[in-house]
């Protein structure tokens, strides 16, 4: 039976090609002998692809985790259907345990992933391919798995490095999770390697979305913030600010995917999605995300049925300033069916017109230029308070969104104001639970969440249809700072150790 589900998990991770954009509309090369594959550049590219293709499913409900664990956002509930109680519902409740399906799914889609990346960097080794070709192949694959793991050591702490396969199940009972220093070391070595590989742009259209210099440096710079290397941070995304890259003029281009738009000068790194076709690479957050009765009032489709998740909550419908131009571009509060108006918000940030019900275009961004600015705002506040050029920074921002220029002082001051400023930009872009953390320690984390936790018990976002809240809902304790290991990982490998709390 350990066997079993340890090929399985092979088995699972050999090349999944399901990425959008030219780049990624590719045979899948699991049809090949994989002791065939992987021979010239074509082939590597495919591999590649594939690796690219699982970030879609790795996304689908990373809101999970980035909003639902925070003050964000909450759930449309359904009073007559509690079959996610056990589930997604528990992210927003705190009431996660290591049996939930969720963060299985989660362990073993990215663990997965970090299979084809590993296994085609080791085949790319021997491959056919020009030097030019191999390398950017290769600077792709580490930005990937440094971006994998990033998330990976933020969800679980301390996690298990693999970076080569293995050609018997065996030694798999062997690993155990490596300390979070080390998984950071990992991941600022394979950035390191990442910039020195990758292009600045890429010639050819159809490779449009795919991991660049600006990107691996970008992530560097915000993995140096999250480990408080703030020198080191400036340093890095102070490179990225003479790339080229820019604020779109107007904030809702970030988010819409006609061709002009898609991937366009604010976009540092997207996941790709491909909707309006039959190829299976379209997103869908639109209808999550969509009044759980909306029907088709906020999708233009009837069919397919909503989710009613993510919704923003008052607190964050609260925290706009007025007049900023985000606001209604990032939710609405209300929709209107059959003449009725429904005092129900959901984030409509993703949402654009579309010709096949469930199959959006819509690319989920990862890092943006704003996040850059802001992340540089931060960074030289924390090493010398709020300078000039550190306002200026979230002042571009702002002025973006229409605001007037802030005018902090104080270096405490100066980092709520950058928080928030944060939230409100990268407003349901999975940022929010790892920028709290980040800058709060477990039991502030904790404080913070129980405080929001007792305002959504006093007063719902939204109606729970007389569905009562229970003992446990709301309550967050320091060690849900990082989610469970899951338990099936635990029973497979008796060496693997739980987080505390669990």
């Amino acid at each position: 039976m350990k066997n079993i589900t340890a090929m399985g998990l092979v088995v699972l991770a050999l090349l999944q090609s399901s990425c959008s954009e030219d780049f990624l509309n590719q045979t899948d090369p699991t049809r090949v002998n994989v002791d065939l594959f992987y021979q010239n550049e074509a082939q590597a590219k495919q591999a590649l692809n594939g690796v690219y293709g699982q970030l879609q499913t790795l996304t689908n409900t990373a809101y999970l985790f980035g909003e639902f664990q925070t003050d964000n956002t909450t759930i449309d509930l359904n009073p007559s259907d509690r079959g996610g109680a056990g589930g997604w519902e528990a992210f927003e409740f705190s009431t996660v345990n290591s049996g939930n399906g969720e963060i299985a799914n989660l362990w073993n889609g990215y663990y997965a992933a970090l299979y084809n990346a590993n296994l085609t960097l080791e085949k790319l080794a021997t491959a056919d391919i020009p030097d030019g070709p191999k390398k950017e192949i290769e600077g792709q694959l580490k930005f990937l798995r440094a971006y994998m793991y990033f998330n990976l050591v933020q969800y679980f702490g301390d996690v298990i490095i693999v970076t080569s396969t293995l050609a018997v199940p065996e030694p798999a009972f062997d690993l155990v999770r490596s300390p979070q220093a080390e998984v950071w070391a990992l991941i600022e070595k394979d950035l390191n390697e990442a910039i020195a590989l990758l292009p600045e742009k890429y010639a050819a259209a159809g490779d449009k979305g795919r991991a660049t210099k600006g990107a691996a440096l970008s992530l560097l710079g915000k993995s140096h913030l999250t480990n408080k290397k703030y020198a080191e941070a400036i340093t890095a995304l102070k490179q990225v600010t003479a790339l080229g890259y820019a604020l779109n003029a107007n904030y809702a281009d970030n988010f819409d995917p006609a061709p002009a738009k898609k991937n366009g000068v604010e976009s540092i790194f997207e996941v790709q999605y491909q909707g309006d076709n039959d190829l299976g690479e379209q997103s869908s957050f639109e209808y999550v995300f969509a009044p759980r009765v909306s029907k088709g009032a906020v999708t233009g489709f009837a069919a397919g049925g909503n989710g009613g998740r993510n919704a923003p909550t008052n607190d964050m419908i609260a925290a706009y300033e007025k007049g900023d131009l985000r606001k209604d571009i990032s939710l609405k509060t209300s929709f209107t069916l059959d003449g009725k108006v429904y005092p129900i918000p959901y984030v409509s940030k993703y949402n654009y017109p579309h010709t096949i019900v469930q199959r959006t275009n819509t690319n989920w961004p990862v890092l943006r230029y704003a996040d850059v600015l802001l992340m540089l705002a931060e960074a030289i506040n924390e090493q010398s308070g709020p300078t000039a050029e550190a306002l200026d920074y979230l002042n571009q921002v702002r002025k973006r969104a229409g605001l007037a220029a802030s005018k902090v002082t104080g270096k405490t001051d100066f980092r709520a104001a950058v928080l928030k400023e944060r939230r409100l930009e990268l407003a349901f872009e999975n940022q929010r639970w790892f920028d709290l953390k980040r800058t709060q320690t477990p039991a502030q984390w904790a404080a913070f969440m129980n405080a929001h936790g007792a305002a959504e018990r006093a007063k719902p976002t939204i109606d729970r249809g007389n569905v009562p809240f229970n003992s446990t809902d709301y309550v967050f304790t320091e060690n849900e700072y990082f989610l469970p290991i899951p338990a099936p990982q635990i029973l497979i490998n008796a060496k693997l150790t739980q987080n505390p709390g669990y």
